[in-house]
């Protein structure tokens, strides 16, 4: 099945993880959003954005892209791109955003740290695809031998983030949400997330 079929539930019984919840970054810095951001996202909201696409594009995206901006562009965004890494396993399809500490390039390189999902909706559904994602990129990550291990995750409408963390055979749920008005928080766990890892991207 694909990434969009699992549950939290059916990843312990396939794959033997297990689920924790607790803080996640409890000691993360705020970082202040630009202005860029606070007016593009001001815009985004006099639309109708009912569908996942449209969350990802304008609200979803422009926060990535503050984020990697506030890192010094120390990782790459990929949208929508394809993450097939073990298809008897159903570990595949679409992921909605993968970070990677890599430049930019047309084809997906490891490694990855981060998976995004944008839901439109019903963000605790999501968490079982996200994890999944995750797992599905530490295999990745795994093949190239590069030591990164950890993987982080989140799901989010965009107003919502919910965040969580692949760390040898236990998902972390953050007991924490972050919403839309606390957009320095989550800019900063973005941040936490860019510092844990010491590769740039150039």
């Amino acid at each position: 099945m694909p990434y969009s079929d699992f549950t939290l539930d059916s990843l312990r019984r396939s794959f033997g993880l297990t689920q924790m919840r607790e803080p996640l970054f409890a000691d993360v810095v705020p970082l202040n959003p630009t202005p860029w951001l606070l007016e593009t996202l001001a815009l985004s909201q006099q639309l109708i954005i009912d569908s996942e696409k449209a969350r990802g594009e304008l609200m979803v995206m422009p926060i990535l892209l503050t984020a990697r901006h506030l890192t010094h562009n120390r990782f790459a965004i990929y949208s929508g791109h394809s993450l097939t890494v073990d298809k008897d396993k159903g570990l595949l399809g679409e992921c909605d955003f993968i970070l990677t500490y890599t430049a930019p390039l047309p084809a997906l390189q490891s490694p990855i740290v981060t998976m995004v999902e944008a839901k439109k909706d019903n963000l605790e559904g999501g968490v079982g695809q996200c994890a999944a994602q995750m797992l599905g990129a530490r295999l990745f990550n795994q093949r190239d031998n590069n030591g990164i291990e950890t993987i982080f995750g989140c799901v989010t409408t965009g107003e919502v983030w919910q965040f969580l963390k692949l760390e040898g055979q236990t998902i972390y749920v953050d007991q924490s949400h972050y919403y839309i008005n606390q957009l320095a928080e989550i800019l900063g766990i973005f941040k936490f997330i860019a510092d844990k890892y010491s590769v740039s991207v150039t």
